[in-house]
């Protein structure tokens, strides 16, 4: 673990086959540790970037396309796509945590196929059982998941902020800086109360006594 963090890595970021265009390009850093799940590695290799790891059964690629994964990649860990036990993207969170990894974004976690989009935001709450800050990125939305304190800087890109409980029953909710406050709320799994705040300081807060909540901020 040590030597990860002696390289300059300053967190784990994952590219997995969701939604991908040019805009994931600009979220890459230099300090990041790269780690590329199945078609997230050809993305990376296509567009000029080494994997610091590729994992995944590669179901999604071509035989030419996974020569040259293979051939650009520091690290590979391939598996069979019949008896591997989680997604993709779940191999390289695991990946991630175990590195020693407590800041991870995903990157096309959220796509097409609803059941995946789903299966990863689930994996925000694996992560935060880690001790580790995960978050979901695509071209229009931020996902992550607060289990007591967050802080939100204003960001012109995401106006609306979402507010969706992971857990039957998020309770005690404090909301500073928003458009519409709450003052220890509480809101229940199925209900759409939490949708679309606005953020109207240069920082807010979202503060909780018990359960999960997502929060979801949204360029549209």
């Amino acid at each position: 673990m040590e030597n990860y963090q002696r390289a300059g890595h300053r967190q784990a970021v994952i590219f997995t086959g969701g939604n991908l265009g040019e805009w994931a390009v600009d979220l890459i850093h230099s300090e990041d540790y790269l780690i590329g799940a199945d078609r997230g590695a050809d993305f990376l290799v296509r567009h000029g970037f080494v994997p610091h790891l590729s994992v995944g059964d590669f179901d999604s690629v071509t035989p030419d396309q996974m020569r040259l994964i293979q051939d650009t990649s520091l690290e590979l860990m391939a598996c069979d796509p019949v008896h591997k036990d989680w997604t993709d993207t779940e191999l390289g969170l695991r990946e991630a945590v175990s590195r020693g990894y407590t800041d991870i974004r995903i990157i096309g976690g959220l796509g097409t196929r609803f059941d995946h989009s789903l299966a990863n935001v689930h994996l925000l709450r694996q992560a935060a059982e880690q001790g580790c800050e995960a978050r979901l990125l695509d071209e229009h939305n931020e996902i992550r998941l607060c289990t007591g304190h967050c802080r939100l800087e204003s960001d012109a890109h995401y106006r609306y902020v979402s507010l969706l409980p992971l857990t039957p029953i998020v309770k005690g909710i404090t909301l500073d800086g928003f458009q519409y406050p709450l003052n220890d709320a509480v809101l229940t799994l199925g209900w759409s109360l939490g949708v679309s705040n606005i953020l109207i300081a240069q920082e807010g807060t979202v503060t909780i006594a018990d359960g999960l909540l997502l929060i979801i901020r949204s360029r549209d």
